[in-house]
């Protein structure tokens, strides 16, 4: 558990240093993770420079169709539910979608938040301490005075949970103590969450979820295609790392991916890598990123890209 709780620092780190460099906008993530520094060692010669400063622009742009790719969903749901909704972000480590979904007038009914009860703690403290980050949340509360301890905060409009995610029994017990409503329409979304969890765990939380919910999505960003070389060599650096990735045989293909969600119980389900997704994008501003490295070595990144995914699935009794 400590290697998957230190890659929420990984990812934090990186989006910073994305949003430093101009690939988004995000004026949040700079009080939750320390700002990041490209290491330039005087001893690496040019052409390793040319390498390190690729693998780097692939790690930021693959950031970037990340953020934008799970956003273009998270934002159809919010306007097709007209955000008479809630979504539940799960494994949320130090993510600002609460906040920018604020300054966007686009916040649902209510935002929950969950993660390893020591992230948790570590994001609330931040919170209290930090104005920009505390007063958004207090703008939007109403009601009775806000609650808050050490591993949860629940004001009427975001919550954030300490919980593990192996047990949804008691995530659900955990969840509707800070009035998750069962009959509004609820997005759940799990960026590299899923694959850190053995099949049969992450088979149970998607259970857990398709049959809570009548009226429900599911967003899931993580690898794909990890049975190839470069797949293998993806594992065996995480290995190298003490980080298992106990699911990753979910991970086959895109129909492997597809098939986990209607086995357990989502009606309909779609999944595209992330080339597909970059292609996607509003073009003007994939150039205008392009702009910001250059990029040599395209073949290389097309690898990356093609080695992750996002997956969608609904459940729809309102026919939305």
């Amino acid at each position: 558990d400590e290697a998957v709780r230190g890659t929420c620092e990984d990812a934090s780190v990186c989006k910073r240093f994305a949003v430093s460099v101009g690939y988004w906008k995000d004026p949040y993530i700079q009080y939750f993770v320390r700002q990041a520094k490209e290491r330039k060692a005087p001893e690496i010669n040019r052409g390793k420079k040319i390498i390190i400063k690729n693998k780097l622009f692939f790690l930021l742009t693959g950031y970037y169709a990340r953020v934008h790719g799970v956003s273009y969903l998270i934002k159809a749901f919010l306007k097709k539910t007209e955000c008479n909704c809630q979504i539940v972000n799960l494994g949320a480590g130090m993510d600002t979608l609460f906040w920018r979904l604020k300054d966007e007038n686009l916040l649902p009914r209510k935002y929950f938040e969950v993660d390893f009860p020591m992230i948790v703690a570590r994001k609330i403290h931040n919170i209290k301490s930090k104005p920009p980050l505390s007063k958004p949340i207090m703008e939007s509360h109403s009601g009775d005075s806000l609650l808050i301890d050490s591993h949860s905060l629940d004001s009427s409009r975001y919550s954030i949970v300490g919980a593990d995610l192996r047990f949804s029994s008691d995530l659900e017990e955990k969840l509707k103590k800070h009035n998750l409503d069962i009959h509004l329409p609820t997005l759940l979304v799990a960026e590299c969450v899923l694959v850190y969890m053995t099949p049969q765990q992450s088979s149970n939380l998607l259970k857990w979820a398709a049959s809570t919910f009548p009226v429900a999505m599911f967003i899931n960003y993580e690898q794909v295609n990890m049975t190839d070389r470069f797949g293998q060599i993806m594992i065996e650096n995480l290995q190298r790392r003490q980080c298992n990735l106990a699911g990753v045989e979910v991970c086959r293909s895109l129909d492997s991916q597809r098939e986990r969600l209607l086995l357990n119980g989502w009606e309909t389900a779609r999944a595209i890598d992330m080339m597909k997704v970059y292609s996607f994008l509003p073009q003007a501003d994939v150039k205008r990123i392009e702009g910001l490295e250059f990029l040599d070595e395209k073949e290389l990144f097309e690898q990356l890209m093609q080695h992750y995914c996002i997956c969608w699935a609904s459940k729809d009794s309102s026919n939305l």
